[in-house]
């Protein structure tokens, strides 16, 4: 009888750390989502597509309304707050748009505020790029070293380079 209440207790005393790692899990999942669909916008935009760029974005923006903010903590919550907003605009601005010009101007913005999340929430699983186009001083995030410049597309695809690495989280 003794035994069975010790494990017990020693059960309900686990649960609080699998919630955690549960919750971890989520919110992670739930911004690596956000950046592989940041990654489609960037795609389709070196490849000059604005149809397939209008497309992506709005899966980046489901994707940003899908990010479960009670699975952050409270410094993670703070800075997704502080984003969310306009990762939001620009990706619907970049959805409502075939007009490649007008959809590389809010990729900029974009692109900008997206480095800002995924450094501070610390949350992605795979090494991100950022990415630098001197023509038109302005940045982006790539999951590969290999330049292909969402800014100039086709026209100077291997223009730019890389300027800062975010390393994945380790759990």
């Amino acid at each position: 009888m003794k035994t069975t209440r010790s494990i017990f207790i020693a059960l309900l005393l686990l649960i609080p750390f699998s919630t955690v790692i549960a919750q971890s899990v989520t919110a992670n999942t739930a911004i690596n989502n956000v950046l592989t669909a940041y990654y489609g916008v960037k795609d389709a935009l070196a490849g000059d597509n604005s149809s397939a760029a209008q497309s992506k974005a709005k899966e980046l923006f489901t994707a940003v309304n899908a990010v479960p903010m009670d699975k952050l903590n409270p410094d993670q919550h703070k800075i997704w707050m502080a984003y969310t907003d306009k990762l939001q605009f620009d990706s619907r601005h970049i959805s409502e748009s075939t007009a490649i010009d007008h959809q590389r101007e809010h990729f900029t913005s974009l692109s900008k505020n997206m480095y800002e999340v995924i450094k501070g929430l610390k949350l992605n699983s795979t090494v991100v790029y950022q990415q630098y186009c001197p023509m038109k001083k302005a940045t982006w995030l790539s999951e590969s070293t290999a330049i292909k410049n969402p800014y100039l597309g086709k026209k100077m695809l291997d223009c730019g380079r890389t300027t800062a690495t975010l390393n994945p989280v380790s759990k």
